[in-house]
């Protein structure tokens, strides 16, 4: 029997929509179906105007994020019949501009994850260093000093894990008062390349985070732990990049001192 359900939708083209609106589809579910089945053919069915982002369908990509219900989710792997209602509200990630509809401008957080250079650096960048993707890094990455243990390997294998949904950067009160705000990955990221025994970076390659936009800005609610799909725990990182922030000031402290 099929369940009939009534989605109210985030609407709004700012190129020419004063205001943003929601609008409400009636989809009737024939058999179990994802959000994002449900969009597509509402979108197919009903109205092609409908804006929403989505790519590989498996909970791999992380382009479909979306708040469903007031909670902050992929749109390919929650299903209609798990939210325990009839009555869908669907809106884009805060703290992006909307380009419309549910779609959001992701730049904001990229550029973030630019700010912090979220590779292996082959060796210190500054004067003399070897051009990123260059013949001569290029010979290092594949040399045997390139690989990792796998005891090394499992001390970072989570902050690996994340998809670039951006759940945990719309979902922090930081960034919501503060633009300037890297954000949660942003630095857990950072913690992940700064303990990869691969990194070749020093503390002066990423000193600039230890300030209010970055590091010390973290209300440390631990919003982003919570919504993010697939427990990268970003918060937990960020707490220990603090902790080896602080142990680098005192050696710096102490290497003057002598």
């Amino acid at each position: 029997m099929a369940r009939r359900y009534l989605f109210r939708i985030f609407r709004f083209d700012p190129e020419k929509d004063e205001q943003p609106y929601f609008q409400d589809y009636f989809y009737e579910e024939e058999k179990p179906k994802v959000i994002l089945e449900a969009l597509m053919d509402i979108r197919n069915e009903q109205d092609a105007t409908l804006a929403f982002r989505y790519s590989c369908r498996e909970a791999v990509c992380g382009s479909c994020g979306m708040v469903i219900n007031g909670q902050f989710e992929l749109a390919c792997r929650t299903r209609l019949n798990s939210l325990g209602t009839e009555r869908i509200i669907l809106e884009p990630l805060p703290n992006l501009p909307v380009l419309k509809d549910l779609v959001v401008d992701m730049e904001p957080f990229f550029q973030a994850l630019e700010a912090i250079r979220p590779y292996v650096m082959a060796e210190e960048e500054g004067e003399g260093a070897g051009v990123q993707g260059g013949q001569e890094e290029s010979l290092w990455l594949s040399s045997p000093g390139y690989r990792i243990e796998e005891k090394e390997m499992e001390a970072i294998e989570p902050l690996t894990n994340c998809i670039l949904c951006g759940c945990c950067f719309s979902a922090c009160p930081v960034v919501a008062r503060d633009e300037r705000y890297l954000g949660p990955i942003a630095l857990a990221k950072l913690y992940r390349y700064i303990q990869d025994p691969r990194d070749r970076r020093s503390f002066k390659d990423w000193q600039h985070v230890g300030n209010l936009s970055g590091l010390w800005g973290c209300d440390t609610v631990f919003r982003c732990n919570e919504v993010c799909p697939r427990q990268v725990n970003p918060a937990h990182a960020l707490l220990a990049l603090r902790r080896r922030y602080v142990w680098e000031k005192i050696k710096q402290i102490f290497r003057k001192s002598k």
